[in-house]
């Protein structure tokens, strides 16, 4: 039986290196508005996160975004994405 390579990817925040399947993705779409995709299915430019605000509070203090996007990132998509991730948590 053939095992399958398990995809990494790493983390914006954090900067470690985890499974695919256990990280939130933040995409930035051809408008140029940003959302997150709990399930890796939305079109455009991505990063990776843990599913931890920690690490998005980090990757906004280490400009994680801005360096994987390659442009600057407004505080204010930082707190929508917040917004975002704590409305998800609490599903």
């Amino acid at each position: 039986m053939k095992i399958r390579k398990i995809p990494l990817r790493k983390c914006t925040g954090c900067n470690e290196m985890k499974n695919k399947k256990d990280m939130i993705r933040i995409v930035r779409n051809q408008e140029g508005n940003f959302s997150l995709d709990f399930h890796g299915k939305k079109p455009g430019r991505g990063a990776y996160i843990c599913k931890d605000i920690e690490c998005l509070n980090k990757a906004e203090k280490n400009k994680g975004l801005e360096r994987s996007f390659k442009m600057a990132v407004d505080k204010s998509i930082y707190s929508e994405l917040r917004k975002e991730f704590e409305a998800y948590d609490g599903q």
